[in-house]
């Protein structure tokens, strides 16, 4: 394995009953880079992710993520919660998932908390605010401020997760998935829902996260101005295989994408090739 590439799927294949959702799907993400996984309505991008995050145990196939200190852990053999603690995966949903009764800090609070835990020896030290916990709960505090300010919503830590627009509580997610320090973050569709003056922000959310802290991420995502502008890698995926795997540019170009986006049976690729050849499109 190239020693810049930090996630590594292998022949990934997933069945439910009689459906395969994914057949024999390989694609690498490299470190530092942003990838997007694309594709029609129903063509299994979702299912990669639950397989990645542990949320489904794959039918076959090898998922590799291998740390910046060089260790390697094989994501279809462990549980979810080791996957985010041990091999450093954290995700956001298609639908928003925050604590809306709890405020703006306080939900980045709640991403710390294990670590909390640890700090605290799982004793009634944490109650009593002593030594270690002290120490870990403050930290804790200056991460979340440090995130929401990143975030643009420093000014809202006190105001409940749910009085927040909806664009503002999509970067909220974001910033609270990195309290827990990911290597990886799995993003399911952050543009979906937003205005371009919203999907303009969570871009240089991304931009700027990624250079100042060296995270890769792997998005879902419809919104291809988003794709486009950001990702440096784009895996194409059509009834649960792949069918390209390359550049924003050459994805964009590539007749079987504009195939399938198009709704184009199998038989009339080899019209859009030559179309697509022909300088038409």
């Amino acid at each position: 394995m190239s020693s810049d590439t930090l996630l590594k799927v292998e022949h990934l294949s997933m069945r439910f009953g009689g459906l395969m959702a994914i057949s024999d799907l390989s694609f690498e993400a490299r470190r530092g880079e942003i990838t997007a996984l694309i594709g029609p309505n129903g063509a299994g991008k979702t299912t990669v992710f639950n397989c990645i995050t542990g949320f489904y145990k794959p039918t076959m196939g090898m998922i590799t993520l291998t740390r910046k200190t060089g260790k390697q852990h094989l994501l279809e053999r462990l549980p979810d919660f080791r996957i985010t603690r041990e091999a450093k995966v954290a995700r956001t949903f298609q639908n928003i998932r925050l604590f809306s009764g709890l405020t703006v800090l306080e939900n980045l609070l709640v991403a710390q908390h294990n670590e909390l835990m640890r700090a605290s020896g799982y004793t009634i030290l944490g109650l009593l605010g002593i030594g270690a916990y002290n120490r870990a709960s403050a930290a804790a505090i200056e991460r979340a401020k440090h995130w929401l300010e990143r975030a643009d919503l420093i000014d809202r830590a006190d105001d409940p997760a749910g009085d927040l627009s909806y664009g503002a509580q999509r970067r909220l997610e974001i910033a609270r998935a990195m309290c827990t320090g990911p290597e990886l973050l799995c993003l399911d569709e952050p543009a979906a829902g937003l205005n371009p003056r919203e999907s303009l922000a969570l871009n240089g959310l991304l931009q700027g996260i990624r250079a100042e802290t060296g995270t890769s991420f792997l998005l879902i995502e419809h919104d291809m101005s988003v794709v486009m502008e950001i990702s440096d890698h784009v895996v194409v995926l059509e009834y649960g295989q792949k069918i390209s795997d390359g550049t924003p540019e050459h994805v964009k170009n590539d007749p079987k994408v504009i195939a399938a986006y198009l709704g184009v049976e199998d038989e009339e690729v080899e019209a859009v090739i030559a179309t697509v050849e022909g300088g038409i499109l």
